[in-house]
């Protein structure tokens, strides 16, 4: 039978054996668990990767969209930048007449449609057929204040010999001061050259300064106007040319500055606007 000694030895060598097996058992255990804590916290990263990236891209993309969307929105504004403008008037002529207008007239042609207007006056008629392929805004602008009545009831208040014109278009005041319909239009080009039947807008030497004020070509004098060439030629005369003629054949000085004025009152009583 061994001694106490021993057996204590014996049993301080099962006990060391025991703790080295339950040591071995617990890094076994570790060794399988780390894998999959890898494994996890790899998915959970990935995860929050994919899932800022998503979010980055998502921002990104309403970034680059919101300019182009704010682009689309401006070129597809109203014109004059978005400004206000006047409704268009009615083609049969039933809108009322106006002389003031709180804003530029709207677009108000139809693209492919051949425009002319006759001005009835009291010393014959005159038609006109306008150029909506060079000068559309000019000629709208024409058209848009006939159909208003406008210029109903206003003189040709200037003839120039030296020129060859005929001006009118003032029904304020009935003179080149007249301050205008409210607003002022852009000039459609330069470098025009006139001749007999041109109808052109007249304005002062500032650029797009015209508004309602226009005269015609009537001879070839108004090719001294050349030089200039800033006058937007937006119709030309269709039947009508020898009223235009004898009204400047009777011009007298009237010692206005601007060459003269027709010997007899002029009178275009009213306008008569049709498409085809």
């Amino acid at each position: 039978m061994p001694s106490n000694k021993r057996a204590r030895q014996r049993a301080g060598r099962a006990a060391r054996v025991a703790e080295l097996q339950a040591a071995q058992r617990r890094r076994r255990r570790n060794t399988r668990t780390i894998p999959v804590v890898v494994v996890v916290v790899a998915v959970v990263v990935t995860l929050i990767l994919v899932t800022g990236l998503g979010s980055s891209g998502s921002s990104k993309k309403k970034v680059a969209t919101s300019p182009t969307t704010a682009k689309a929105a401006a070129t597809t504004t109203a014109p004059a930048g978005g400004a206000a403008t006047t409704p268009c008037p009615k083609f049969d002529g039933s809108s009322p007449k106006t002389l003031t207008f709180a804003h530029p007239p709207a677009y108000c042609l139809t693209a492919g449609k051949t425009y002319t207007e006759t001005l009835h006056m009291n010393v014959g008629n005159v038609t006109v057929q306008f150029d909506t392929t060079k000068t559309p805004k000019t000629a709208n602008n024409f058209i848009f204040l006939s159909l208003y009545h406008y210029y109903d009831g206003t003189n040709l208040f200037r003839t120039d010999t030296s020129i060859g014109i005929i001006q009118g278009g003032s029904p304020h005041t009935e003179s080149a001061s007249d301050p205008g319909p409210g607003y002022t239009i852009a000039d459609e080009g330069s470098g025009y050259k006139y001749a007999a039947g041109d109808l052109v807008m007249a304005r002062t030497s500032a650029p797009n300064s015209a508004g309602a004020q226009f005269f015609f070509c009537v001879n070839s004098a108004c090719s001294n106007l050349d030089s200039q060439g800033t006058y937007v030629v937006f119709a030309h005369v269709t039947s009508g040319l020898p009223v235009l003629q004898q009204i400047l054949a009777s011009n007298v000085n009237n010692n206005s500055g601007l060459g003269g004025a027709p010997a007899k009152t002029t009178t275009i009583e009213s306008t008569t606007v049709t498409s085809s």
